[in-house]
């Protein structure tokens, strides 16, 4: 009986080994895993990370977290005014929520706009107001750079009401001030901040001849000055965008999907910009298409929620959540994670079924982006695996002495 409890344990201790060795082997630099779906499909929504833990604020005003480490949701206290097309940002480890459109005037045929600002403290898991931004926007993005909160942009009604104006907000002193203004003014852009600047890129600017743009403008808070970054390889709207900080990952922007110019279906491309180079590479593409979804970081994980793979009236939705390992990672592996087994396949969420574009053609092919040496893809497997399996080893043999060597003292007894 005893001998029999003791291959029990072996089995069960090389059934988890297994499962980590996959798991290791699976979690290479520059590839994708599924994560547990939202609850439900959502597109427009947007995300804050706060203490390793993601919340996802939605237009209908319901905020649900998500908590990478044991994979599971929770319902948390809705926004006190629901809304569309939102700035968002953390500051010590509040939520803000700025702006947006809160309805829809059918007599004008236009947004509804909101200045408002609501923020969210999840540690009680309770809402405030604050001081509201001095003008009503939406499709627009908040950044945090020193303790401030940039919005830029946006439009502050219909159509042709985009404008260029920068306001930061600061949480310390509720107050509001306004900075140089963006050189091309845009809307329902990517945003992030890198080295303590902000990097805007693609957007709309219905004033331009091509309204569509490819541009990075990168503002500096410290001088109140803008520049140009190489612009993007492939021109988008409706992305998003994430950096890693350089802890686990090298610092990189990473521009997920997104509206192509002129397409009504999403794209599912990953496009890298090195900051320090000025450079694009590809990375690899997302298991799902789509566009108007959102993004966040933990330990230098981007985490993708959401968001819609075609352009309609319904807007219809989708409720994956997708984990990108980016280029150069070395950080702790994500927990273990099987999807389960898919009873049909759905036309919405298939890859193959939507267009993915291609690096738009240069002058010469000297000018097509180029993946910098150092963040040539090398899986992580080698090293992890290794480590995994030694410890596991390890594990086995304590447990097998332990186990004969009660076992001879049993039967000397």
């Amino acid at each position: 009986m005893r001998k029999s409890l003791g291959w029990l344990l072996i089995l069960v201790i090389a059934a988890y080994s297994f499962l980590v060795i996959t798991q290791a082997a699976s979690a290479t630099e520059n590839s994708w895993i599924d994560r547990p779906p939202m609850p439900d499909a959502k597109s427009g929504l947007e995300v804050a990370v706060v203490n390793g833990k993601i919340y996802t604020i939605r237009p209908d005003g319901t905020n649900l977290e998500y908590d990478p480490a044991t994979l599971t949701w929770a319902t948390k206290q809705p926004v006190p005014t629901p809304r569309s097309s939102f700035g968002i940002a953390v500051y010590q480890n509040k939520i803000y929520v700025i702006g947006g459109s809160v309805g829809f005037d059918q007599s004008t045929g236009s947004h509804i706009l909101s200045s408002l600002n609501e923020v969210y403290d999840p540690l009680t898991d309770t809402w405030e107001s604050k001081k509201p931004m001095p003008m009503n926007r939406s499709q627009l993005n908040a950044n945090v750079v020193d303790g401030k909160i940039y919005l830029i942009g946006g439009r502050t009604g219909g159509q042709f009401t985009t404008v260029d104006i920068t306001e930061v907000y600061d949480p310390q002193t509720d107050s509001w001030t306004t900075k140089a203004h963006i050189p091309h003014p845009v809307v329902q852009y990517a945003s992030t901040v890198v080295n303590g600047k902000i990097f805007i890129m693609g957007g709309q600017n219905e004033f331009a001849d091509s309204v569509n743009l490819d541009l990075v403008q990168i503002y500096n808070p410290t001088t109140d000055t803008w520049s140009f970054g190489t612009p993007m390889p492939n021109v988008v709207w409706q992305a998003a965008a994430a950096a890693t900080t350089g802890v686990w990952a090298p610092k990189r922007i990473y521009l997920f999907g997104g509206l192509p110019a002129q397409s009504l279906f999403g794209t599912n491309i990953t496009q890298v910009y090195n900051p320090e180079a000025d450079s694009w590479t590809l990375g690899a593409s997302m298991p799902t298409s789509r566009f108007n979804f959102a993004v966040g970081v933990v330990n230098d994980t981007v985490y993708a929620f959401g968001g819609t793979p075609f352009f309609n009236l319904q807007g219809t939705a989708i409720a994956a959540t997708e984990l990108y390992i980016p280029f150069g990672y070395q950080g702790p592996l994500p927990p273990y994670w099987s999807p389960p087994p898919s009873t049909s396949p759905s036309p919405t969420t298939n890859p193959t079924s939507l267009p993915s574009i291609t690096p738009m053609q240069t002058s010469s092919p000297s000018d097509q982006p180029t993946e910098p040496p150092e963040s040539q893809p090398q899986p992580l497997s080698t090293t992890l695996v290794a480590t995994a399996f030694i410890s596991i080893a390890v594990v086995i043999v304590l447990g097998l002495l332990v186990y004969f060597k009660k076992h001879q003292g049993n039967e000397r007894l």
